[in-house]
């Protein structure tokens, strides 16, 4: 792992949110842009190397959705950057992780990505990102 690619942090409503976040960093959002596969619209802050990702669900069902009726608005994941998605997919299995997925899937930002069940992660959920090329 290279380093932590983003943070993520579920939100009700990236109208409400984005103004408050673009003031504690005292950066604009550079990026939205909407996952249909994840049901969740997205909004990237980047300040210095720094990147934070808002969440909000594009749908009641939704994932997101269903994180914040349980657990409440705040850190939803923990991203790290992989050279090879598939590699570091097959390296964690091999080390007993569970993956969320089997394969990688398109996600924001122009990434592969891949999650690790949280109850092997110390409730953490932990995101594998790598750059589509």
């Amino acid at each position: 792992m290279q380093k932590i690619e983003h943070i993520g942090i579920a939100v009700k409503s990236l109208g409400t949110a984005v103004p408050v976040y673009e003031k504690l960093l005292n950066s604009p959002c550079y990026k939205t842009e909407t996952v249909e596969s994840e049901k969740v619209n997205t909004a990237f802050f980047q300040n210095g190397p720094n990147k934070v990702e808002l969440l909000e669900s594009s749908d009641p069902d939704g994932v997101i959705a269903k994180f914040i009726d349980k657990k409440g608005e705040g850190l939803h994941h923990v991203a790290f950057a992989v050279d090879d998605i598939e590699a570091e997919m097959k390296r964690l299995q091999e080390q007993g992780f569970v993956l969320l997925n089997e394969k990688p899937k398109a996600g924001a930002d122009n990434k592969w990505v891949c999650f690790l069940h949280p109850k092997h992660t110390h409730g953490v959920l932990i995101e594998l990102c790598s750059e589509r090329k």
